[in-house]
């Protein structure tokens, strides 16, 4: 029943990867480089298509899944991630239109049903955030929570093998979660394994040396994918915050900088914490070692751990991560005042 989607969904991208390879050899301009994407020269940013396409085409034809009305959301809010990712890998838009972007989307999966009823509070008890007919407080809480999954998501890939491995790491935390008693999500279940499958096929292509990048429309379905499953599943925010620890804390650390430094938070540069451990000399196999050993060990503790320890979790994640930011920053500034010294 899980094998299934999971086999499916892997055979169907790889398939698709396969042909847009054959593509992107046969036509240049597929593989369309700009002068900020310097990572991206000579490999096609299309991975996302086919990330896209073996999970929605899995959708559709497992016959134990039930389409429901919250699933037509993801489904076609997917459908315009894809759509708008491509776009937006040809031409470049400002972060503007990708953010209005973003907020679309988190609207259209609000109006199909992915809502935020309540959020359990660590200390005993719900918060309600629908209340009544009032659905503002939820709407936020949706919006708020998709564009900063999506943003975490799009700003870590980086490095290649590294998005699409902590998505797959996530999606089968989900998967493993849905299966417990508690929980006991068979829809969902088939729902991950489907998505794990999508980015298996994705990232066995992915590692250093790149063929293909998840470009756009990969970055931002991962990020958007594992938002609206968390709620999807009912509402399993602080599973999901825990799984995406690493990302999101480097991402408010990052707009933290660029806010001390009186920049955009949405233009690009190199203060993430993968460009900062390049410049310390990591390799790319030792981070994406080092960010999947974390997010696995992080994912193993939220499976195993109520509202309160995944409270208290996040909290130690958060301080550790603070500190080796802090470390790794001063660490790269004393290098650079040596440099320009000597």
């Amino acid at each position: 029943m899980y094998l299934y989607p999971f086999i499916c969904s892997f055979l169907i991208t790889v398939g698709v990867v396969c042909c847009i390879l054959f593509l992107c050899s046969k036509f240049d301009f597929l593989k369309k480089i700009s002068k900020n994407r310097k990572r991206s020269k000579g490999v096609c940013r299309l991975g996302g298509v086919a990330i896209i396409i073996g999970f929605l085409a899995t959708i559709f034809i497992n016959n134990d899944l039930v389409i429901s009305q919250n699933l037509w959301g993801i489904i076609f809010a997917s459908v315009v991630i894809l759509i708008f990712g491509i776009f937006d890998d040809f031409f470049e838009l400002e972060w503007k239109t990708q953010l209005l972007f973003q907020i679309a989307v988190a609207i259209l999966v609000f109006i199909f049903g992915i809502r935020v009823e309540y959020i359990t509070n660590p200390l005993g008890g719900l918060i309600f955030l629908n209340l009544g007919k009032f659905l503002l407080p939820s709407l936020f809480f949706v919006i708020f929570w998709i564009v900063l999954m999506i943003n975490s998501m799009n700003w870590v890939d980086g490095v290649d093998g590294l998005s699409g491995g902590v998505s797959f790491i996530g999606s089968l935390t989900i998967f493993f979660l849905s299966l417990k008693p508690e929980v006991n999500q068979p829809p969902v279940a088939i729902i991950a394994m489907a998505l794990a499958g999508a980015f298996l096929g994705f990232l066995i292509f992915n590692f250093n040396p790149s063929k293909i990048l998840a470009g756009t429309s990969g970055s931002m379905f991962m990020g958007f994918i594992l938002a609206s499953l968390a709620i999807f599943a009912g509402v399993k925010i602080a599973t999901a915050l825990l799984i995406m620890a690493v990302p999101v804390i480097d991402a408010l650390w990052v707009i933290g900088e660029r806010f001390r430094s009186e920049n955009s938070i949405f233009n690009p540069d190199n203060r993430h914490l993968h460009y900062k451990l390049l410049e310390l000399g990591w390799s790319q196999r030792k981070i994406i070692i080092f960010f999947y050993s974390v997010t696995l060990g992080i994912s193993i503790v939220a499976l195993r751990t109520r509202a309160m320890g995944k409270m208290i979790t996040l909290i130690l994640v958060v301080f550790i991560m603070f500190l080796a930011l802090t470390f790794i920053s001063k660490k790269l500034k004393i290098g650079s005042l040596k440099t320009n010294n000597g």
